[in-house]
Formats: structure tokens, C-alpha cells, sequence
């Protein structure tokens, strides 16, 4: 019979000391890791669970990268906002107070403080968090506006920028003499009248040609405290009918019923380009000299032999020349800042509007839609492609399974865009300081700068975009604290599945050691031992 020898490979006891030996390992490697194993496949039943909690746990960690990136831009956006409101501040208080006082360069101190915040709240609106610009909509590569300098004074190369728009859209309100304001005042055919009409020509870009003309002073109202005096409200004189393009307006006075008396007066209300209305009041006196903004009562000649009686046809002539002087000092004046406004809405809009024609405008009766070619184009992001398509979300980001927020922004929403055009115009116009009407002119512009960045209620303001923005910041972080608990109850939950005890695994290493220690004697005494010993 075959006798068998005593080996590590067949002796119980060998095959007792690999198993410890592979027992002790694994324990080593849990103590080591913290975990029972290195594979799903030694989990057993929670595998799938396993598999599960940790999908779970990922997806919480790109939520959180996502909070922490979506927080940060709309940080620097915040940032950028509360700038923009200092500025609108600081440029409103410099419009209020500053006066009408130039310099050599033509411009107020006022003035001087909108030139630098102007390049303040173009950097701001050109914002970046890393290498994203934030007010540019989903346009995040390149910078949403353009260059201070270049939207002042175009690129020297035929493209105009706000200031060769202002003064193009100046000489087209303003007219030259001697129909200042782009209206004539005329005697009609009675000699005691006093007529102003509007001067347009139909326009001949439209077609048919239409009127009228964006241009100058409108006419919107008459009114007069002159006894038997015979007024006649803006009409179109004379009549057209539909689909002919409509003649200019007239509105005119008949001193039918005789001179006035000392203080009665005679008003003109006119519309201005940017929606504002002034009036010229004309007050009767017989002082001498006449005081500004009056006109003579022609006493006639008591002495003369016959005597000759007062002449309404005489006074009504004072009236004209007062009238046509007032009509210079509101063109040049407060016209000339309405015209500035409103050139600064029209570069701002988009597509921008140019006078139309050639210079030096004075005559021009239509605009014309400016191009790359012609006109800098202020705002190069993304604009809206639908109604729906709001600012806001042009930058969405999913921070939970069912949760998104919108942070978008752009530098053309109303607030922003209202800001940078009035701050844009106060820097861009300059005055010669020997205008006789500068101070007129200035205080015009004073006025309606500081209107314009009031808060005008139903309008966009930059609070508006930064409650939208903490807003989002809110949902944020409510959903960032309950995504943390989550995390927290799911990592229990997975440890108490992969974890180990190691109290536990460390006993089972003691209690193996020493049975290993154990067998590795027996074992080498077995080893040791002859059939002489054993008898």
C-alpha cells in the first residue's frame, strides 16, 4: 500500500494555517481601508444598495460644485450691481448740484464726474468670473459692451459713436435761423395775428412719404388771458386727406378784439424730442424797457395831431419779435438738451437711429437705421430670441434632481441699460463756453439727467436684478442645507453597509495572530519530530 508523507500541501494542519494566514490578510486589509471589501461582490445583499447611496452621494457633490460656482458668479454680478447703483447716485447728486459753470473743455464739473463713472460702469458691466462675462447672456465669451473710449468717440474710422450722433441730432432739432426749433413764426393773413407752424417736409424715406418729422419743437397747446383775443390750437394747416402725408401744424393768436393790458399774456406749449413739454410765455407791458419775456402794448401817439390810437397790428408785430427771440433762446436752450436725450435713447436702441441725409442736418426729416458699418453698436451679447426669453434665464443651473435657478443677466435689460445711456450722455456733451444760451442749455440737461436716473415707478431698476438674484441665492442655499442632511443620513447609512468596526476586526486580528502563532508551533514541531522520538 502507498504510503502518504507528512507535507504542508496534504496536512490538515497546512491547510489550517493558509486559511488563517488568508483570514488574518483580509482583516488587515479592512483595518486598513475601513471598508469589508474592495469589490460590490463581497457585500453580499447590499450591493445594490451599495450601488445606489454612492450614484446618490456623487450627484450631491456636483450639485454642490455647481452651488458653489453659480454662488460666486452671481457674487461678482452683485458686486458689479452695487457699483452701477453708486454710480447712478453719485451722477444723479453731480446732475442736481453742479450747476452750469464750464470749463475750458466745455463740460461742468457735474459733467467731469459722469465722464469718469461712464468708464466705471462700462468695466462693471463687462464683469468676469474666471473666464466668464456675466452680463452678456448666454454670449459668455467675449465682453457684452463695448470700449468706453470707442462708445464716446466711435473708432475714427467712418463708425460714429454717441457724440457724432448727439451733434447730428442737435443741428436737425435745433434748425438755424431763421426757423429755430424747426418751426416759423409768420404773420397769416390777418396783420393782427401771430401764427407758428411747424416747418417739416413730408418725409421722403418713407413709402408713401409720411410726416411728420422726428425733428424740433412740436406744437401742443396755446393759451392766452388776452381779452377778446381769438386763439387757434395746433392743426394741420392747411388740411390734407388721407393717404396724402399730412401738412405742418400752426397755432396762432388774432388780436381781433384789441391791444391787451399790462400782464395779460399769451402762452406756447411745445413738445420736446424727448417727451418733455416747455412753454414760452409772452407778458403785454408797456415798461421800459420791455422785461424779458414781454412784448410792447403800442400806446399809439396821443400827441400827435391827429392823434394816433394804439395799433393792435403794432403790437401784434412786438408779439412776433418776442415770440421769435423766445423760439432762439428755447431751441439753443432746453431743446438742445431734449435733443441730447433723446439722441442718447436713440443710440442706445437697437438697431441704433441716425439722422438721415447729410450734414449739416439742419434740414434732415427722417432716421435711418444705423449699422457695424456706420454706427458703434454699444451692446454685442446676446440679445432675446422670443418674448419669453428673459434675461435672467439665459444662465440656468441645476442644483437638485428637480431644481434649477436663473442667474443670467444682460447689459441691455432697462435698468442697466437706462443707466449707461443717461451717465453716456452727460459725458459725451460739451458747450461752447461763449453760447449766449449755455446756461439754458446746461440746466436743461441737469434737469432731465436727474429725472432720468430717479426711480421711475413701472420701470426696471437694478434692485429689481439684484432681488431676482437673491432669490436664487435663497433656493440655493435651502436646497444646499438639505442636500448636507441628506448626505449625512446616506453616508451613515453606506458605512453601516461597507464600514467595519475596528475594535471588532482588531480583536479578530489579536485572537488570529495568536492562533497562528499557535499552529506555526505545533507545526514546527511536527516537523522536528522521528520515528525514534514518536517510539
Amino acid at each position: 500500500m502507498a504510503i502518504d508523507g507528512v507535507s504542508g500541501r496534504t496536512s490538515y494542519i497546512g491547510s489550517g494555517i493558509l486559511n488563517l494566514r488568508s483570514q488574518l490578510e483580509t482583516l488587515t486589509e479592512q483595518l486598513a481601508t475601513g471598508r469589508k471589501s474592495t469589490t460590490y461582490a463581497e457585500l453580499g445583499a447590499g450591493r445594490s444598495l451599495t450601488i445606489g447611496i454612492r450614484a446618490q452621494l456623487s450627484n450631491y457633490q456636483s450639485y454642490a460644485d455647481t452651488a458653489v460656482n453659480v454662488n460666486t458668479r452671481i457674487n461678482v454680478a452683485n458686486l458689479a450691481l452695487e457699483r452701477l447703483n453708486a454710480i447712478n447716485s453719485t451722477v444723479k447728486g453731480a446732475a442736481v448740484s453742479a450747476g452750469s459753470t464750464l470749463d475750458n473743455t466745455g463740460q461742468t464739473a457735474g459733467q467731469k464726474t459722469a465722464v469718469l463713472n461712464f468708464y466705471d460702469a462700462v468695466d462693471m458691466l463687462n464683469s468676469q468670473s474666471g473666464d466668464r462675462y456675466l452680463f452678456g447672456g448666454r454670449s459668455t465669451d467675449n465682453a457684452p459692451v463695448v470700449a468706453a473710449d470707442k462708445l464716446l468717440n466711435g473708432d475714427g474710422a467712418g463708425v460714429a459713436g454717441l457724440k457724432q450722433v448727439i451733434n447730428e441730432r442737435r443741428a436737425a432739432d435745433v434748425g438755424a435761423a431763421p426757423n429755430w426749433g424747426r418751426v416759423i413764426v409768420s404773420t397769416p393773413a390777418s396783420a393782427t395775428a401771430v401764427q407758428i407752424g411747424e416747418d417739416f417736409a413730408a418725409n421722403p424715406y418713407a413709402v408713401p412719404p409720411v410726416g411728420p418729422s422726428p425733428f424740433g419743437l412740436k406744437l401742443s397747446a396755446i393759451a392766452t388771458t388776452i381779452t377778446g383775443a381769438v386763439i387757434t390750437q395746433p392743426t394741420e394747416t392747411p388740411p390734407t386727406v388721407p393717404p396724402a402725408a399730412p401738412n405742418p401744424k400752426a397755432m396762432s393768436i388774432d388780436l381781433v378784439g384789441g391791444n391787451p393790458t399790462d400782464g395779460q399774456n399769451v402762452s406756447f406749449t411745445f413738445d420736446l424730442p424727448d417727451g418733455s413739454r416747455e412753454t414760452i410765455t409772452l407778458t403785454a407791458s408797456t415798461a421800459t424797457p420791455v422785461p424779458v419775456n414781454g412784448f410792447a402794448i403800442d400806446q399809439g401817439d396821443p400827441l400827435a395831431v391827429p392823434p394816433v390810437a394804439p395799433d393792435p397790428v403794432k403790437t401784434a408785430t412786438n408779439m412776433k419779435a418776442a415770440l421769435t427771440e423766445a423760439v432762439k433762446q428755447l431751441a439753443n436752450g432746453a431743446l438742445a438738451s431734449a435733443s441730447a436725450i433723446q439722441a442718447g435713447a436713440d443710440f442706445f436702441s437697437q438697431p441704433p437711429l441716425r439722422v438721415a441725409g447729410t450734414a449739416p442736418f439742419t434740414g434732415a426729416t427722417a432716421q435711418v437705421s444705423g449699422t457695424a458699418a456706420d454706427t458703434v453698436i454699444w451692446y454685442t451679447g446676446e440679445n432675446p430670441t422670443s418674448p419669453g426669453d428673459t434675461a435672467r434665464g439665459s444662465a440656468v443651473a441645476k442644483i437638485d434632481d428637480n431644481i434649477t435657478v436663473q442667474y443670467g443677466a444682460r447689459a441691455n435689460e432697462q435698468a442697466l441699460r437706462t443707466l449707461l445711456q443717461n451717465v453716456a450722455v452727460f459725458a459725451a456733451v460739451t458747450t461752447n463756453i461763449t453760447d449766449i444760451n449755455a446756461s439754458g442749455k446746461i440746466a436743461g440737461l441737469n434737469q432731465r439727467l436727474a429725472q432720468n436716473l430717479a426711480v421711475i415707478p413701472g420701470t426696471q431698476t437694478i434692485q429689481n436684478i439684484q432681488a431676482d438674484f437673491a432669490g436664487a441665492q435663497a433656493s440655493i442655499k435651502t436646497t444646499t442645507d438639505r442636500q448636507t442632511q441628506s448626505k449625512s443620513i446616506s453616508q451613515t447609512l453606506l458605512d453601516s453597509i461597507e464600514g467595519i468596526n475596528n475594535d471588532e476586526v482588531a480583536t479578530k486580528i489579536l485572537a488570529l495572530q495568536t492562533a497562528l502563532q499557535a499552529s506555526y508551533q505545533t507545526t514546527s514541531q511536527l516537523y522536528q519530530m522521528s520515528l525514534v522520538k514518536f517510539l
